[in-house]
C-alpha cells in the first residue's frame, strides 16, 4: 500500500513542475508583449509629429493622413480595451493596419521631392523605421515565446494540467506585407 502514496507523491510533484512551467511561459509571453506594448507606444507618439509635417506639404493627401490619425486612435482605444481583458488580438490587429498606413505616409515622399528634403521629415521618418525594426524584433521574440506556450498547453500530459487550470492560449502578432516599414531613407 505504500507504493500507492508514492506515486501519488510523484503524480502530485510533476503536476507542480508543469503547473510552473506553464506560469513560466506565460509569464515570457507577458513579458514579449510588454516588450511590443513599448515600441507601440513609440510608435503612436511619433505619428502626430509626422502627420502635421507630411500635412504641411501634401494638403492633396488629406485621406492618406485622416487614415492614419483614425488608425491611430482605433489603436489607443483597443490597447484601452486591451488592458483589463488581457487578450491582445483586436489590439494586434488595430495596430497592425497602423503599420500598413504609416509605410503609405512614408512613401509619400515618393511624390512630394520637397518633403522627403525637409530635415525634420528624414528625422522621423528614421526614428519611426528604428522603431518598426525594434518592433519587428519585439513581434518575433513575442510569436516565438506564443509558440512554445501554446505547444505546451497542447502536448500531454501538460494539457491536463492547463485544462484543469484554465490556461489559454494567446494570439499571434501577424502582420501583412505592409505591417511593416521598410522604407529606405
Amino acid at each position: 500500500m505504500a507504493w500507492w502514496w508514492a506515486v501519488l507523491a510523484v503524480v502530485v510533484v510533476y503536476g507542480i513542475w508543469v503547473f510552473n512551467r506553464l506560469v513560466a511561459d506565460r509569464n515570457l509571453v507577458a513579458q514579449a508583449f510588454a516588450d511590443i506594448d513599448v515600441q507601440l507606444k513609440r510608435r503612436a507618439d511619433l505619428v502626430p509629429r509626422l502627420v502635421e509635417i507630411v500635412r504641411a506639404y501634401a494638403s492633396y493627401e488629406r485621406a492618406t493622413l485622416e487614415a492614419v490619425v483614425e488608425l491611430r486612435d482605433q489603436a489607443r482605444q483597443a490597447a484601452a480595451r486591451d488592458m483589463p481583458k488581457g487578450s491582445h488580438a483586436e489590439r494586434l490587429a488595430a495596430e497592425t493596419r497602423l503599420g500598413g498606413a504609416l509605410a503609405n505616409v512614408l512613401l509619400l515622399q515618393e511624390n512630394y521631392p520637397q518633403l522627403k528634403a525637409d530635415a525634420n521629415f528624414r528625422d522621423l521618418s528614421a526614428k519611426l523605421v528604428e522603431v518598426e525594426d525594434h518592433l519587428q524584433h519585439a513581434r518575433r521574440f513575442y510569436n516565438g515565446a506564443v509558440k512554445q506556450y501554446i505547444t505546451r498547453l497542447q502536448t500531454f500530459p501538460e494539457l491536463i494540467v492547463a485544462r484543469l487550470f484554465t490556461f489559454s492560449a494567446p494570439a499571434f502578432f501577424e502582420t501583412d506585407d505592409r505591417g511593416s516599414v521598410e522604407v529606405a531613407l
